[in-house]
Order: C-alpha cells, then structure tokens, then sequence
C-alpha cells in the first residue's frame, strides 16, 4: 500500500511550522551538547519514528535520555534509561515557554539542562529564553506534515540503499528544517565559503570536507514558499545546473543552486514513490557523471529484504 501523501500548503501552517522549526532547534541543542561529535554533524541531528521526531538516546543522566516530539499525541516526552518518564504539551505558547518547559523536563528525568541558547541558521536570531513572542500551534496541520515526513523518510531510506560508500543516515538537520539524505563519493572538496547565518564557518567547512550529493524536503521557508525537494552537489561539477533531471516539473533554481521539485507534484502523481525516485536518482546521475565519480564501485542495486549484497572481489585478488 502507497505511503500516505497529505497536503501541507505552506502559507496555512506557516507561523506553526516556524514555531517548530524553533522548538527542535531547542531539542536538537541539547543532543549537540551532550553527544560526542561525528562527521558532518550527523550527532545533532533528529530521526522520524512512529509517532514524530525523535533524539534517538543522547549520553546524559543517569545512562541516557531521549527526547521525543509526538506529533500525534502533540507533547514533548523525555525518557530516561533507569525508567524515568516526563512529558509536556505541544499548544500555543512563546519560544521562551517552551525553552523553560523542556529544561525542566530533562531535569525531571535527571538530565543536563545546559545547552546553547540561541537559534542557528536563522537571519537576527533572538536568544530562545529572550523569544516571548505568543506562537499559534495548528495540530491539524502538524499532524500532516508528519504523515509527509513518514512518506518521504520511507523513500530516502529507500533510496539510500543503493550507494556503497559512504552515506548519511536519512535525518532531520533542525538548523534548516530539513530532512536529508547525503552520499560522499570520497574525494576531498574544496573550502566551502560558510557565511550561513548564525552558523560558524568552522562548522559548515566540516561539513562539506569532501565532495557530495545531497537531497532533501522542506516543508516550505528560507526563499522556498511551498513544500519541495531539493538536490545539489558541493562543488557543483561544471555543467550541473543545466543536466536532465526528472520529472519534468524539476528545475534548477540559480539562486539556491540546488534542483527543485516542489512537493505537490509528487504528491499528485499516480505513483508518488517513483516520481520522487526518479528525481533523487537523475539529480544523482548528475552529479556522479559529471563529477567523474566512480560510479561502478560507488553503486550497488537498490536492497530488498532479506537479500544480500554481491560478493564483490576486488581486482588481482587471486580468487577472482
């Protein structure tokens, strides 16, 4: 049975999609702190699960504490290892409510309330404790974002199979709101130019150590006022913003420098899965081609379960 595709017009969940965006920024501050550091920052990031968006267990307290939005529920819930539980509700309330509400939850469960204060990746950012603004919360429409994200995760994982070397875990980086997924053919790329707002240069370098092919879905914001998906290469091999790419509706937006495919497209299809695969794996064609990556130890056919990869041999192994 096809995944659920839900519409998720932008324009009307846009102040709760912003309050969001803030209160994962929250969360995700706090595995940051507490998580030793892995490539790309894939430490800080969040995971789509049943019923949200979750930590997955950050090294705190009394083993470990993971922090989970249920986006079903509409809570905030804190689990420790020794059994400890807290939570508290998702509703309308200011960016500094929340601030306030998740530290004393992480106490609750005998975590570390002790973590960076100020919003990244966000132009004039107001420090969370310091952001009383009142925000709406529309649980109708948070409730469809989620089905979306549960129907894009599915495809990314999917998606992710097909590369042998080194890839990202399908995971929601909460500086830009996306979910992403990465594939690193494993030349090292040149020094990224950072000057991302409210980000540290130092971080974005890091990043982007080595050369890439990354897609991902926002939910809208940022210059992209709709739902879409997104894909690039750094550093964008020459010619790469004038390849094929499918479907049809794809285009290369100059600005971003990054493919396009807005979201309602696939969400209109007959078939949502193979649209959406087609544009990851044409946007990849791209870059792989064009970049002179090696494709044919690179890729691998898409898995299935319960079936192995092929044994693959290396060249003058003596069995070969």
């Amino acid at each position: 049975m096809s995944a659920v595709w839900p519409d998720i017009p932008y324009e009307s969940w846009r102040d709760t999609c912003s309050a969001l965006h803030l209160y994962t920024q929250i969360v995700g501050k706090y595995r940051l702190a507490r998580t030793p550091w892995i490539n790309h920052s894939w430490h800080a990031t969040l995971y789509v699960n049943a019923r949200g968006l979750t930590t997955s267990l950050v090294p705190d307290g009394p083993g470990g504490v993971e922090v989970t939005f249920d986006l079903l529920a509409h809570e905030v819930a804190a689990a420790a290892s020794d059994g400890g539980r807290a939570c508290f509700p998702l509703r309308p309330m200011s960016v500094a409510s929340f601030h306030a509400q998740f530290r004393d939850l992480l106490r609750d469960v005998g975590g570390t309330p002790e973590f960076d204060g100020r919003p990244n990746e966000r132009p004039d950012p107001v420090p969370f404790a310091e952001d009383r603004a009142e925000r709406p919360y529309a649980a109708d429409a948070v409730v469809r974002f989620f089905h979306a994200l549960v129907a894009v995760d599915r495809v990314f994982k999917l998606f992710r199979t097909g590369f042998l070397g080194k890839v990202s875990p399908v995971h929601l980086f909460w500086g830009s709101f996306d979910l992403a997924v990465t594939r690193f053919p494993g030349p090292t790329a040149p020094l990224h130019p950072g000057g991302i707002p409210a980000l540290s240069d130092e971080i974005t370098r890091e990043a982007y150590s080595h050369e890439v092919s990354s897609a991902g879905f926002w939910p809208g914001g940022g210059g992209v006022e709709f739902p879409a998906f997104y894909s690039y290469a750094y550093a964008a091999p020459a010619g790469f913003s004038d390849a094929h790419v499918e479907p049809a509706e794809a285009y290369f937006d100059k600005r971003l420098g990054e493919f396009v495919l807005p979201y309602d497209i696939v969400r209109r299809s007959r078939r949502p899965e193979a649209v959406l695969m087609a544009f990851l794996q044409s946007t990849y064609n791209a870059a792989a081609d064009l970049g002179g990556w090696d494709r044919a130890a690179l890729e691998c056919p898409t898995g299935t379960p319960r079936k192995p990869r092929p044994l693959f041999v290396a060249v003058g192994d003596p069995e070969a």
